[in-house]
């Protein structure tokens, strides 16, 4: 017997909520440490908030484009170009395009956005707000009735903090990249979108590979690309962030 959402424990759906959100959580005050200038709070959570927003309609964009993917075996395609496509089109660009979205529509036209790292600590927060709704569906399963509430506990923990190190991380370090091709953009003298264009394709790129490493390749490829992928946008991001933080005007896009 299976426990559903109607007859799930209140306790369970709190547990879920609780570990599905704090890896954002500590990700978020972890980064907001590193302003210099804070941000208005309210404009922080309005961008946290609809990050997580945009996970809904993300959710719904990829179960389509998945249904029409699944027509492309009739064309007789290689299997592993389908798991390109699915990787890195149906999941990575539609996430990182939706964050991306969230900073363009809320803060573009915003006084509050006056330097360049605002773009790179927005984008980071919209990415957290995603990957907070998305870390919640993630743990939230029907679960059997037999499995003790420790059980459960354990296993939620277990998944949080892999998610903390692994899927919530990746997502604020994309859309980081992607928030410092934007910064770049925005500096007076720059022009076009062809910043913008790379940005994301960029994050694409990486945020697919990531996935599609972990899914698709086989040990011991499966562990040590992904890591070696976060490694390079870590270091990457630093030496961004740094020079970034030298530039104190910018241009609204």
């Amino acid at each position: 017997m299976k426990i559903g959402l109607a007859n799930m424990p209140f306790y369970y759906l709190l547990l879920y909520f609780a570990f599905g959100i704090l890896p954002s959580l500590i990700w978020l005050l972890y980064y907001l440490a590193k302003d210099l200038h804070p941000e208005p709070k309210r404009m922080i959570l309005e961008v946290f908030l609809l990050g997580m927003l945009s996970t809904i309609p993300v959710f719904f964009l990829q179960l389509g484009l998945s249904f029409m993917l699944k027509g492309f075996y009739f064309l007789y395609l290689p299997p592993l170009l389908i798991e390109i496509i699915k990787w890195f089109v149906v999941i990575a660009f539609t996430e990182e395009l939706f964050k991306y979205l969230v900073v363009r529509l809320t803060l573009f036209k915003s006084k509050e956005l006056d330097e360049p790292l605002d773009i790179m600590l927005y984008m980071v927060v919209a990415a957290l707000g995603f990957a907070a709704l998305e870390n919640i569906l993630y743990l939230f399963s029907p679960v059997e009735n037999i499995i003790s509430f420790g059980a459960i506990a354990r296993t939620t923990i277990t998944v949080s903090f892999i998610r903390f190190i692994g899927a919530t991380f990746l997502h604020t370090l994309s859309s980081a990249l992607l928030g410092y091709f934007l910064a770049l953009s925005s500096i007076r003298g720059i022009k076009g979108v062809k910043f913008t264009l790379l940005g994301i394709l960029l994050a694409t790129l990486l945020h697919g590979w990531y996935n599609f490493s972990i899914m698709v390749l086989s040990y011991p490829l499966n562990v040590v690309f992904p890591v070696v992928t976060v490694l390079a946008l870590v270091v990457f991001m630093i030496y961004d962030f740094n020079e970034i933080k030298k530039i104190k005007s910018i241009c609204k896009i």
